[in-house]
């Protein structure tokens, strides 16, 4: 068998292992900001990498991605100058894009710049990261804008964060009131631009590292005693999904490096990558629950944690509403007629 997929593949010896660690997960990200700057130009290395750091610990790497994320987009965008909003070389961002009901910001001119107010749900890290990359609608359409999240015209919800899967990354709602922002992008860049569905692609990387991991446990079993047929067929379908889930990532990469990702094509695109990947990471949980029993789920911290992680992770990918989205986009734009 070729072990491509397993966690070793992923291993970086010159980086040992976080753990669940988001202060040195997000110093990781900021030595690694060269990787996702050149994003557009190697994407194998950026998947990598975030698979690498999934396969490591999902806490951290839930930390870190959204911080690469950030500096993907910032150069897109020709590094925009955030130094009147106090971004230096220390500093930590988030991407906060999701719309949820009731909730949303809206920019307004100010005599200094623009000006946002309102309710952001689902930042993750709000209270722990210096900087967001958020969304806003003004007069025109939803645009980009950088912020500065010390700013005491920002309040965060906390207390709502019940998860027992990565307990570590605190999401909740921030409530803003007049503060200074930088836009990032037009009106509608941050939509429109190339690398839209790059993120998405990314945080798949993400779930097939931590799914590999997980995979490596049954292979680790079925070294230390002869496995019987049912051990190996959960080998077997851990080896064909997790295969099936790197050659998309691959596949993807290549369509980047190409300039066969922009547009239309790269969201539809992210969202196959994307699909093929969750489902091989739920089925990776599904085979070693089965193949490993109760016992690492009880005793083994690490996998416990990995496998409660991954449970919620995976929820970024909206089942069976994002494969009907994607048939939506297989079978793509119709006529009234």
């Amino acid at each position: 068998m070729t072990e491509v997929w397993r966690a070793d593949e992923w291993a970086t010896p010159s980086a040992p292992g976080l753990g669940p660690d988001v202060a040195g997960a997000l110093a990781r990200a900021r030595d690694l900001a060269p990787v996702a700057r050149g994003l557009a130009q190697d994407p194998w290395a950026y998947l990598t990498t975030l698979a690498t750091l999934g396969a490591d610990d999902l806490t951290a790497a839930r930390a870190a991605e959204p911080h690469l994320d950030a500096v993907s987009v910032l150069a897109q965008a020709g590094d925009p100058d955030l130094g009147v909003l106090g971004v230096d070389a220390a500093s930590t961002f988030g991407v906060y894009a999701a719309r949820a009901p009731g909730a949303g910001l809206h920019a307004v001119a100010g005599p200094d710049g623009p000006r946002l107010s309102g309710i952001k749900a689902w930042c993750s890290l709000a209270t722990v990261v210096s900087h967001a990359l958020v969304t806003a609608d003004d007069d025109i359409e939803p645009r980009l804008y950088a912020v500065a999240l010390h700013h005491p015209g920002i309040r965060h919800q906390t207390g709502t964060w019940v998860s027992r899967g990565l307990s570590g990354v605190s999401t909740g709602s921030m409530t803003v009131t007049d503060v200074p922002a930088v836009a990032v992008g037009g009106p509608g860049w941050y939509l429109t631009r190339p690398g839209f569905a790059w993120g998405g692609i990314g945080v798949a990387a993400v779930w097939f590292g931590a799914a590999a991991a997980l995979a490596g446990a049954l292979t680790a079993a079925a070294r230390r005693r002869p496995p019987d047929q049912v051990a190996l067929l959960h080998l077997g379908t851990a080896d064909r999904v997790l295969h099936t889930a790197l050659l998309a990532l691959r596949d993807a990469a290549g369509a980047i490096a190409a300039g066969r990702a922009d547009g239309p094509a790269g969201v539809l695109l992210a969202a196959r990558v994307r699909a093929v990947v969750a489902d091989a990471a739920e089925e990776v949980l599904r085979v070693v629950g089965h193949g490993l029993g109760p016992a690492p789920l009880t005793q083994v911290e690490e996998h416990a944690r990995r496998v409660a992680d991954l449970t919620v992770y995976l929820r970024q990918h909206h089942a069976e509403r994002d494969l009907a989205a994607l048939g939506a986009l297989v079978l793509g734009p119709r006529g009234d007629g």
